[in-house]
């Protein structure tokens, strides 16, 4: 997992070298390099004469955890960052799966019954070691996996690319193509990019137009009300980034992301006021009365007394207030890879990633596994209802996405079919599966697909 974790975030990329430090019998090395990695891996046991040469990435995956000397884990932490030369990615057990580690006690963790050693970390004690040892900040990319990176432009590139959406270009074949690839550019971004923010071939297409000559192109294009439209977005993404880079530790301007110090000087005054504008952003999260009117006035999502539920198709939907909440939460302890509906609590501040594995299919989906993160504390537990035999499930499933969605005017009339059929007549029952079973017996209702249809007269009969 913290292997294909670092591919899908982009830190391991063909065009960098992979370390795989204790990499046993090298499983993660050979699927690497069938995606053309310049992959390499060294282990103690299985693999001790491999050559150990610095690399771009360095993988530290599960090793942590199974050295039983506090001293000789500390060193090998340390041996694996000299190692990296962009970035190290850490991962280890955590302590919500003790349940599947069988041992007895001895020194900071557990002997198993295969004479094998574990310390389980809590998140934040992992997040917390590796900054120690590595003397940077660093970044939960998933639950039990932190990044730690030589310099902060890299550090604050990761972030960007997890908070404000990469630029999409529409291809380009000659300068017309090119022309208008850049006139939707601007419409989504609310301002002209640079050339050195546009693909090679593109610029390439543009080379011969003077600067002032492609920006009169543009500007009689480009649809102003959808630019106006971009730039305020841009604005708030901008806000957004910056709120979460002070949350984890900011940096000075120059380390920023080339494009989003181009949206600074675009959208700002200066580098001060879009710090002074974030930072006022960061503090309306200890703000209750702020953060309930953000989730009244959100057109997404479904407010309960306690929390706002999110799918995740509708998440940067949210108030930017919100968006931050869920952001901070994930840099803190790590965002899960299998998640479906974001909970934000409005009481404390919490949050929590539900995954609904069937969400799309299911017409009430089943809850399999909750992880949840305390702002207060950065700690994080996890529960899993993969072996409960009444597990929790969704009812009104459009009200967990935005009203736009493709899907959503689907799950409404399903909604309005099962109020009809008095199946919501007792709320208290309905929101476990054995509950929602009994009162659709009573009613003499099931379910085809998203349609809900009478019992078959044999379960009737049954029933009688």
């Amino acid at each position: 997992m913290p292997a294909r974790q670092a591919v899908l975030d982009r830190q391991v990329t063909p065009g960098r070298s992979v370390l795989d430090y204790g990499c046993g019998r090298g499983d993660d090395v050979r699927a690497l390099q069938r995606l053309d990695c310049v992959a390499a891996g060294w282990d103690p046991f299985f693999q001790p004469d491999a050559k150990m040469e610095p690399a771009d990435v360095v993988l530290l995956t599960y090793v942590l955890n199974v050295i039983e000397d506090p001293h000789e884990r500390r060193k090998t932490l340390q041996a694996a960052w000299n190692l990296a030369g962009t970035v190290l990615v850490a991962s280890a057990r955590l302590t919500w799966e003790k349940s599947k580690v069988k041992g007895e006690a001895f020194g900071d963790g557990l002997l198993t019954s295969r004479q094998t050693f574990q310390h389980l970390f809590r998140a934040s004690e992992l997040r917390d070691y590796v900054e120690e040892v590595t003397g940077v900040r660093t970044v939960s990319a998933a639950p039990g996996v932190v990044y730690a990176f030589k310099d902060e432009t890299a550090r604050l590139s990761y972030l960007a690319h997890r908070i404000v959406p990469d630029a999409e270009w529409l291809a380009s074949e000659d300068t017309t193509s090119a022309i208008a690839a850049v006139v939707d550019h601007v419409e989504r971004r609310g301002r002209t990019p640079r050339v050195e923010e546009m693909p090679q071939p593109m610029a390439e297409l543009l080379s011969h137009l003077r600067p002032n000559e492609l920006s009169r192109l543009v500007r009689d294009s480009a649809d102003q009300a959808k630019v106006e439209e971009g730039a305020r977005r841009s604005t708030l993404n901008t806000l957004l980034f910056l709120a979460v880079e002070l949350f984890n530790g900011r940096g000075p301007f120059a380390s920023l992301p080339f494009s989003v110090q181009l949206d600074v000087r675009a959208f700002f005054s200066s580098y001060r006021e879009a710090c002074q504008r974030s930072d006022r952003l960061l503090l309306k999260l200890r703000d209750d009365t702020y953060v309930r009117g953000a989730m009244n006035a959100s057109t997404v999502g479904k407010l309960t007394p306690t929390a706002l539920y999110v799918h995740q198709r509708a998440v940067d939907r949210m108030p930017t207030v919100l968006r931050l909440y869920e952001h901070c939460a994930s840099i803190a302890a790590g965002r899960p890879q299998a998640w479906t509906v974001a909970k934000l609590r409005h009481q404390g501040r919490a949050v929590s990633w539900l995954d609904y594995p069937d969400f799309d299919t299911d017409p009430h989906p089943r809850l399999l596994s909750s992880y949840q993160v305390d702002l207060k504390t950065l700690e994080a537990s996890h529960t899993s209802y993969a072996e409960s035999s009444n597990r929790p499930l969704l009812h009104r499933k459009h009200e967990f996405l935005a009203p736009d969605d493709a899907d959503s005017e689907k799950y409404r009339r399903l909604t309005e079919a099962e109020v009809k059929a008095g199946l919501y007549e007792h709320p208290h029952l309905i929101g476990t599966e054995s509950g929602w079973e009994a009162e659709l017996d009573r009613c003499g209702r099931e379910l085809r697909g998203h349609r809900l249809v009478r019992a078959k007269a044999d379960r009737q009969a049954r029933l009688d």
